[in-house]
């Protein structure tokens, strides 16, 4: 029976490669913000059956790696298949898996799961997973940013793609209270979920599990349908039925905007799809282009961000990996070209043609009541502005505006400008004031200096660091 199953599978495999993918062109290094966020109720999942009817591939030997066939098809998930898990390992990279494939990142072809995960193959001569996460528990090291397999009534945990002693387990003897034959699952960590938490997948129930006292909560959330992977991205939570996806919230489950959306215009580089499939755009979107930034912030809790036209970057989420996300994807009223921001008293300001914008920091940003406002009624400075920045526990905000810096006393009733400095440079196209250094950005290069007084002061320039090689980690 297992012969014929594994034959009836191959059929269906090469029946379905057989359909022309449709042509596309994908983003950058990731995801792209899906931004519309317009109230609409989530549609149910396209695909509401059991989702392992893929492609699985020929039936493997006793030994590791692929099969000696080199007829064999490997699937094109831009051809609109169906994923059994998504979930980024310990160093950030994002793995899809379907079948017995899986893609490492957002681009490149499909590899056999068992080169990466052999282990796995001799337990079950693997032809599928069922759900995939990475932990997120920093207070039980010896599971924080493993990744966790599921398969039947079994859990795997694997921690630089090494199998962990003891596994694989039972389920429930790791995660009680949750079923086998799982559908997905996604990490959650504190703050974004009560507590450190993972979400499981069941049909239309949702089992949240406190990864501390092993509690229990079960949902049912029918209008995400039934999610066949799900994936946690910089704070956002999807899940995914077919080659759509819905974008919902890890707690209620609520869904906001026009959904279920097509995955290949976000999800993954494919001809003819995404954001970026507008060349013009393309350097603006990608990291590594050198192009230079319109300026480089820190908030106050810990999101660091570089802005760039009308993208920006997180800086301090390596381990999620790399990614351009729209402006007006978290600072709608905003939208492209920022000319200075920085950060004070939980409140991020964007200044943007002679206007301050205000924002209440937390899990996203608010704009607050009343504003913009004029950039002389804020700040008392007016004119245009390269750069701004704020040090830690001080008080007062440092504006550029060509070789000038002048310091504002942002706890003074009016503000005004307190003092007057003359800079070393002609230009600055951003400027960030870290934990101990101060960042000054010119052209694809920064100078670093240990406070704002040395910066202005300073005659001869620190020996420059390249934004893309020292900062974002490209290559040279």
């Amino acid at each position: 029976m297992r012969l014929l199953f594994q034959a009836l599978c191959l059929c269906l495999a090469l029946a379905s490669s057989l359909a022309a993918p449709p042509p596309f062109y994908g983003g950058a290094d990731g995801v792209f913000s899906d931004h519309h966020e317009d109230h609409h109720p989530g549609k149910p999942g396209v695909h509401q059956g059991a989702h392992h009817d893929g492609h699985h591939g020929p039936p493997h030997d006793d030994h590791h790696g692929p099969p000696h066939d080199d007829h064999h098809k490997h699937p094109d998930r831009c051809a609109g298949i169906e994923f059994d898990a998504i979930t980024p390992d310990e160093k950030g990279n994002t793995f899809f898996f379907k079948g017995d494939h899986l893609w490492k990142g957002f681009t490149g072809k499909a590899q056999f799961l068992n080169e990466s995960f052999h282990e796995l193959d001799d337990h079950h001569h693997l032809d599928h997973i069922d759900a995939a996460f990475r932990m997120h528990d920093e207070e039980d090291p010896e599971d924080h940013d493993h990744i966790f397999f599921f398969l039947n009534d079994k859990v795997y945990s694997y921690y630089n793609h090494t199998l962990e002693a003891g596994f694989p387990k039972d389920i429930h003897d790791e995660f009680p209270g949750i079923p086998d034959d799982l559908d997905a699952a996604v990490e959650c960590p504190k703050g974004e979920c009560q507590t450190n938490s993972v979400l499981f997948f069941k049909g239309s129930h949702v089992y949240h599990h406190d990864l501390k006292t092993h509690a229990v909560k079960e949902k049912n959330w029918p209008h995400l349908g039934n999610c066949t992977a799900a994936f946690r991205w910089l704070e956002r939570y999807y899940c995914f039925h077919g080659h759509s996806f819905t974008k919902f919230n890890p707690v209620t489950g609520e869904v906001k905007g026009d959904y279920p959306k097509d995955a290949r215009n976000y999800f993954m580089r494919c001809p003819g799809f995404g954001h970026g499939k507008n060349d013009s755009k393309r350097d603006h979107i990608e990291r590594c282009s050198k192009l230079p930034f319109d300026e480089f912030t820190s908030d106050d809790e810990g999101r660091s961000y570089a802005f760039r036209g009308a993208y920006f970057l997180r800086l301090d989420t390596a381990r999620d990996g790399w990614h351009a996300w729209p402006i007006d994807s978290a600072w709608k009223e905003v939208h492209s070209d920022v000319d200075a921001v920085f950060s004070w008293d939980h409140k991020l300001y964007i200044i943007k043609d002679g206007k301050v914008y205000i924002y209440k920091t937390g899990q996203h940003y608010t704009l607050v009541e009343g504003y913009p406002k004029t950039l002389k009624e804020e700040l008392g400075v007016e004119g245009e502005v390269d750069a701004a920045f704020v040090c830690a526990k001080e008080h007062v905000v440092h504006i550029i505006q060509g070789s000038k810096m002048l310091d504002v006393d942002l706890t003074a009733t009016p503000r005004t400008v307190v003092k007057e400095w003359t800079l070393p440079y002609k230009h600055i196209d951003g400027a960030m004031c870290g934990a101990d250094k101060v960042r000054v950005f010119v052209g694809p290069e920064y100078f670093e200096y240990e406070s704002p007084r040395l910066l202005a002061l300073g005659r001869i320039k620190p020996p420059p660091h390249k934004i893309s090689v020292d900062l974002l980690k490209c290559e040279d």
